[in-house]
């Protein structure tokens, strides 16, 4: 069910066209999803007040709706371990077309995995599970079903990955918690159906799992064109 907070962070994207990492994420914490504690910083004080709350070593990714894909502009720095380096990073965004600010995030770690969703022509909306990062369409190792998912198909989906003893736990490795990312699939799901008419694609990659639960580490939502 589509919330009046969750309606106007799409509205206010529609001009961009997609939804920015900072409220893509807030609108998967609205609908109970774990995400990384962050800070949308505008200026550097407030990014040094948050990462010295919070604690060093943080992320820093910039915002802009001119950059999709951050990484590929050098928008992404990880393991930010003082003020000036945090600074460095804060005033090397500031000259990238479009700087919106600075989103400042507390470190996670995990297994790294993606979810996404896309609207299909013929079949409506389709919902992915697969091997995630940066090696994503390296691997090429993922699983897809059609959305809504039922409880029933997210176990097929986790072991249907060519990978899928990562999982498990691999040569002594600490298993990863099943039941958040059970979590996590459904309630995505459940989003997607509410969004269906909303949207082109869905990326939550990677997501970041450990025995305890699964956090969201990075999401963008793409609109359709006639979205309002």
């Amino acid at each position: 069910m589509l919330t009046q907070e969750i309606s106007d962070i799409l509205s206010s994207s529609a001009d961009a066209g997609w939804v920015m990492e900072p409220e893509a994420k807030r609108l998967f914490a609205m609908s109970g999803l774990e995400i990384p504690k962050y800070k949308w910083a505008l200026r550097v004080d407030e990014a040094i007040a948050f990462a010295r709350e919070t604690g060093y070593p943080v992320v820093a990714k910039i915002v802009s709706p001119k950059v999709i894909h951050k990484s590929e502009h050098g928008g992404v720095v990880v393991g930010i371990r003082t003020d000036e380096a945090l600074r460095s990073a804060f005033e090397k965004f500031r000259m990238v077309e479009g700087f919106a600010g600075m989103l400042v995030e507390e470190m996670v770690s995990g297994l790294e995995l993606i979810v996404g969703a896309k609207m299909d022509e013929q079949f409506g909306p389709v919902i992915l599970l697969g091997m995630g990062g940066t090696g994503v369409e390296i691997y090429k190792d993922a699983t897809i079903r059609m959305a809504p998912l039922r409880e029933q198909d997210v176990d097929p989906m986790m072991k249907g990955l060519q990978a899928h003893e990562l999982l498990e736990g691999y040569r002594g490795s600490d298993p990863i918690n099943a039941a958040s990312l059970r979590h996590l699939l459904l309630t995505f799901s459940r989003i997607v159906m509410d969004l269906q008419d909303l949207f082109e694609s869905i990326d939550l990659n990677p997501i970041k799992c450990t025995a305890v639960k699964c956090v969201i580490a990075d999401a963008r939502i793409m609109l359709r064109k006639s979205s309002p």
